[in-house]
């Protein structure tokens, strides 16, 4: 079972302002289907491809050019409502949201207002205390993603690369229960570790493959109670919403820069106005983009062009039968099968191939000692290069083995990590090297006992402060390993040591 104790949200107040404030936020997650085709056309999803080499005639708007849905893209949609326990519509339909989009040709976006293909669901999003909070997903729903407007090429001029155009994005709407920008930061990292596990969106923030809209409000105490008692938005205060926020840490800084902004404004005197704003990392403030439109703004129809889509629930079954092992699952079972703490566990289960990597290292052995390795000696390193688990040159079987000739005795800890760096820089068999080198651990006492008798031999003085003093015998310990190169065992070292000096 999870170490984990579910708590309501607990509210972020803000330092400094007249009265006691508290957040409320809500997220829109972008997340890009991890799909080699998209949405409604057969072209090319590839990343980093020539400007315009991935389009249709259906992504820019050839007349006559109609859209037909990609299966592949639905059954995605559906196996991230279901790994987010949420309800499948069985029926759903395509709206047509219109706007100028200056990188979208059509003109309008095909979209799901009034019939999304997920219904409410659920994310438990751990804290760093050991608590937990329950975020609802309000709904999921499939659209086109937009293209790509590039500004800075020329100074007089802006370039559209439609690539992107007509990509399928599942929008991940959550209710407003998240109280904080930290919560808002874990809530993020929670879905992308469930998408990524899921296989359903790659979580490249870098990329614009998954970012947020953050709806951000300011309420006094009390009001946030009352709206859950009643669901009535009116107790809470007018939100605006900051745009395309692909970083948890600027995601962070821009919620806490919007609350005091709007803060001060009530404090002031004024009223928030409901509006689309964009974050300034350098200058540390949001800016007005756009006033908030509403549903009806965008004069918002049915899609002429697509019949509602009516799926079936057995196929929906059998997408819930392959879904994979999901975090929070994972992670219960580290902890259980592997006698792992709760934090090492987290840790293991971050990225889907950390995971999978660390349960290779650890099948059929010490599940605690190959955690260590993992974790200590394995990340430690990729973190000092800046690489993941995917550039590790280490393999699981070459981890594993160097774990087999520690549990074998055959080499101790030290030389261990000695081997560990040989295999990360020079790669090969662990087994092989240690042999080929001459690393083996020293295990026969009689020779531990040569090196360790010269030495008492050679120290009467050290002998009788050692036995005045016991604490002083691990300056023998420590002879004994540099006489023998390191390769002495050292629990055969010890035990010689206490036993000649009677300690």
């Amino acid at each position: 079972m999870l170490d984990l104790t579910y708590e309501m949200p607990k509210p972020k107040t803000i330092a400094g302002a007249k009265h006691d404030w508290e957040l409320v936020i809500g997220m829109e997650v972008h997340a890009q289907v991890s799909s080699n085709a998209k949405l409604f056309s057969g072209a090319s999803t590839q990343f980093g491809a020539e400007p315009n080499s991935n389009v249709a005639f259906v992504d820019a708007a050839m007349p006559g050019m109609l859209p037909v849905i990609n299966e592949y893209c639905v059954e995605q949609a559906v196996r991230t409502g279901l790994g987010l326990k949420a309800d499948i519509n069985l029926k759903s339909a395509f709206d047509r949201k219109n706007y100028f989009y200056p990188d979208l040709p059509q003109g309008y976006q095909i979209s799901q207002l009034y019939q999304p293909i997920v219904g409410e669901g659920e994310v438990l999003v751990e804290m760093g205390d050991g608590t937990a909070r329950m975020v609802r997903i309000e709904r999921i729903h499939m659209e086109q993603d937009a293209g790509k407007s590039i500004h800075d090429m020329d100074p007089h001029m802006s370039f559209v690369d439609l690539n992107r155009t007509g990509v399928c994005l599942m929008e991940i709407v959550s209710r407003p229960d998240i109280r904080g920008p930290e919560e808002a930061a874990a809530y993020i990292a929670k879905m992308r570790q469930i998408l990524r596990y899921l296989g359903t969106c790659d979580g490249n923030m870098q990329n614009g493959n998954l970012r947020a809209d953050v709806n951000v409000s300011i309420c006094l105490p009390g009001a946030y109670e009352k709206y859950q008692e009643t669901q009535d938005f009116s107790h809470l205060g007018t939100r605006c919403e900051i745009k395309n926020m692909n970083s948890m840490r600027f995601i962070q800084q821009a919620i806490e820069v919007e609350a005091r902004r709007q803060i001060a404004i009530v404090e002031g005197g004024g009223t928030v106005d409901q509006e689309t704003r964009l974050y300034d990392p350098d200058k540390g403030e949001t800016r007005s983009m756009r006033s908030k439109e509403e549903a009806h703004d965008y004069r918002y129809f049915p899609d002429p062009d697509l019949l509602p889509l009516e799926i079936e629930q057995a196929w929906v079954d059998d997408i819930a039968a392959r879904l994979p092992e999901l975090p929070d699952a994972k992670k219960a079972r580290f902890i259980v099968t592997f006698g792992l703490t709760d934090y090492d566990a987290s840790v293991l289960t971050a990225e889907v191939e950390s995971a999978a990597y660390f349960e290779e290292v650890a099948k059929g052995r010490n599940g605690k000692l190959a955690a260590n390795w993992v974790i200590n000696e394995l990340f430690g390193r990729l973190k000092k290069e800046d690489h993941d688990i995917t550039a590790s040159p280490v393999s699981p079987a070459q981890l594993g083995g160097i774990i087999d000739l520690i549990a074998s005795d055959a080499i101790s800890g030290k030389i261990a990590k000695d081997l560990f760096e040989i295999i990360y820089t020079e790669g090969g068999d662990p087994a092989q090297i240690v042999e080929q080198r001459g690393m083996k651990q020293v295990t026969d006492t009689g020779a531990i006992e040569t090196a360790l008798d010269e030495i008492i031999a050679a120290n009467p003085a050290q002998v009788e402060k050692a036995k005045v003093n016991p604490k002083l015998a691990g300056w023998f310990v420590g002879q004994v390993m540099k006489a023998t190169g390191g390769k002495a065992n050292p629990k055969a070292v010890n035990e010689l040591v206490s036993k000649k000096l009677g300690s």
